[in-house]
């Protein structure tokens, strides 16, 4: 029994390490944004208190708002588009038997084990094409980035929504259809209400992968009018490397509705994950 005990002590010991070390880098940002370049650097004399201006000049030095008014609409359009297009497919491959089902998902399984940055040349050179030949801008455009978006994180957030649509008992959407319900009407009113979880889920998974991304921001890219914050960020390295104290506030900031949305949504993303995991 004392074995036990003493076993269970040295477990929550680990545990409150890990959690420590893992907490350590966001605590070290925050401290960061709250004080003199000088005072991280440790050649100045710690100040009597924080300095909340650093955030202030944030907003006032730096185009930080554009950055983030940009993260938000990008990230928030392909988390709504990518939510809805996965919920109709991840039904489709839920509930029907068609010719190809199969390949269709190992289709959707293939595209997962390919690293993201091979679509970049392909992806680039049909970005030009429709630009040049169809006189659509796709190039350093919000709604380039929303497109690539949706293309990313829609296959992954299709499994996510397919382990719960089936965990959803068939005879629900029968009765409904029964009662004078359409296909699509059992779809809406039965089986998406019943699958909220999910939903929210893979809306949380596609907000978070969005919104932390670079690589494609980076070079598809060039004015600051569409830039995103990750993008906004990897500039301030070269226009203020003497203010690091003004790029930890920013990291400070973009780590916020992060945040928000993970603690809103992670009940939800971590069933979504299980269920996208053990079901069908």
């Amino acid at each position: 029994m004392k074995s036990r005990h003493l076993g269970a002590w040295a477990l929550d010991a680990l545990t409150w390490a890990i959690v420590a070390l893992m907490l350590a880098p966001i605590m070290w940002l925050l401290w960061s944004s709250l004080h003199l370049p000088s005072e991280l650097a440790l050649e100045g004399e710690p100040s009597a208190g924080l300095r909340w201006r650093n955030y202030v000049d944030l907003w006032l030095q730096v185009d930080f708002f554009n950055y983030f008014a940009n993260s938000l609409i990008v990230c928030g359009a392909a988390t709504v588009i990518s939510t809805a297009c996965a919920a109709c497919a991840a039904y489709a491959l839920a509930r029907f038997r068609f010719r190809g089902d199969k390949v269709v998902s190992m289709s959707i399984t293939a595209t997962q084990v390919v690293p993201g940055m091979l679509f970049f040349l392909p992806l680039y050179m049909l970005y030009r094409h429709i630009g040049d030949e169809w006189g659509v801008a796709m190039l350093d455009t919000r709604h380039g980035l929303v497109f690539l978006y949706v293309a990313l994180f829609t296959p992954a957030s299709i499994w996510i929504m397919r382990g719960f649509f089936v965990s959803v008992p068939r005879e629900l959407e029968e009765a409904a259809i029964l009662d004078g319900c359409s296909r699509l009407g059992a779809f809406v009113r039965v089986v998406l209400p019943l699958c909220a979880p999910g939903l929210i889920a893979t809306a949380t998974f596609v907000f978070l992968l969005a919104w932390d991304e670079l690589f494609f921001a980076w070079v598809l890219t060039s004015s600051p009018e569409v830039q995103t914050i990750p993008v906004g960020i990897r500039l301030f390295i070269n226009q203020f490397q003497h203010r690091v104290d003004l790029m930890m506030a920013a990291g400070a900031v973009a780590t916020l509705p992060v945040l928000i949305v993970f603690f809103a949504g992670q009940r939800y993303f971590v069933k979504g994950l299980a269920a996208g995991a053990v079901k069908g």
